[in-house]
């Protein structure tokens, strides 16, 4: 059992953050289907009000939007508050420089957000995804001058393959640049795959792991059953919830199996089925703050109680065997027996945990 106001150390940086983040992409109506601004209000005072301190959002979320909104609330209590938001995504349709990691695009975008913020500075400002196309050098110097300016305080990165990240890392470290604190994944019990490399570069050069979507886009609250899953396994893209879910991939019988597990485990604590997916991810040890995303206050209370829930050694064992990822080359071929056994000459090793 835990409180958003136990604070954790964000990665390798000395900054303190809440064990859940407020995620804030439900934060305008913009797209659709989010909340408006009374009630995201209410969501924001309800978890700034429990201790919460980290407040998760993005320059292009509800077409900036949420940032506003998210500027609006933080006002009176700006210094209490750890501020996250992102650049990457385009901001001017057809306009190819509005978006991507390089230093134009990362400078214009980060001057859009504290404008939209009404703010000063950028508490935690992360890389959104990786477009494939900027050189690395580039990336980590104009970020590093943006925390030299002052704009910027600390770096993180989202979505992006772990040989890269371990790349950056490695720059930063080599010519004294800033160095990335944090990494921001998606990471739930139908999203494990993260599992085989991201996850272990984390731990080993220290950066704060922050699961988004750890509710798996809302299959692991039981909300969907086998009946809502395409048999012909075609992506529906409609402009709904449940359509946004099944172009994830998600909605699948895969995952609903994982969600029946999940509810079985939920009914036998008397908790709901999204506090147990929310405590299954806090267990890892290398999981700083899952991001919580709510469209309405019930939601929000709901998932923040996921802070009282206790798993078992049983009930977590039971939860990672239905959604245990399938081992992948080269983990695959060195932990057969033989290789084992060629590796180390039969002889007992203790490994670093």
């Amino acid at each position: 059992m835990t409180t958003l106001d136990t604070y954790r150390l964000l990665g390798r940086s000395g900054l303190r953050v809440s064990p859940i983040s407020l995620g804030t992409m439900t934060f305008g109506e913009d797209w659709g289907w989010g909340a408006g601004e009374s009630e995201a209000r209410r969501i924001f005072d309800l978890y700034v009000d429990r201790g919460g301190n980290f407040i998760d959002t993005a320059v292009n979320y509800t077409n900036g939007g949420s940032e506003r909104l998210v500027g609006q609330f933080i006002k009176e209590k700006r210094e209490r508050i750890v501020l996250a938001t992102k650049f990457t995504m385009a901001r001017d349709s057809g306009n190819p420089n509005s978006g991507g990691n390089h230093r134009l695009n990362m400078v214009r975008s980060v001057e859009q957000s504290l404008r939209q913020l009404e703010t000063d500075r950028i508490d935690l400002l992360h890389l959104h995804a990786w477009d494939m196309t900027t050189q690395p050098d580039e990336v980590m110097r104009a970020l590093d001058d943006l925390v030299r300016s002052g704009k910027v305080q600390y770096l993180g990165i989202c979505n992006t393959p772990a040989w890269r990240v371990a790349q950056m890392q490695m720059l930063a470290d080599l010519r004294g640049w800033s160095p990335l604190a944090a990494l921001q994944i998606e990471y739930s019990l139908v999203e494990r795959t993260v599992e085989h490399e991201l996850l272990p570069m984390a731990a080993e050069l220290g950066l704060g792991v922050l699961p988004w979507s750890p509710l798996g886009g809302g299959v692991l609250t039981g909300k969907y059953t086998k009946a809502d899953v395409d048999p012909l396994g075609e992506t529906n893209v409609a402009a709904t919830r449940k359509g946004i879910i099944a172009s994830s991939g998600h909605l699948n019988e895969r995952a609903i199996g994982i969600a029946e597990v999940v509810c079985a485990v939920a009914d036998e604590i008397g908790a709901m089925p999204s506090q147990v997916a929310l405590a299954w991810t806090l267990a890892n040890p290398v999981v700083v703050s899952p991001i919580l995303g709510a469209r309405t206050l019930a939601q929000a209370e709901d998932n923040l109680g996921a802070l009282d829930v206790v798993l078992s050694r049983e009930q977590l064992v039971r939860l990672d065997d239905a959604s245990a990822p399938s081992p992948i080359f080269p983990a695959r071929f060195v932990g057969r027996p033989m290789v084992q056994q060629l590796i180390f000459g039969g002889a007992s090793v203790a490994r670093r945990g």
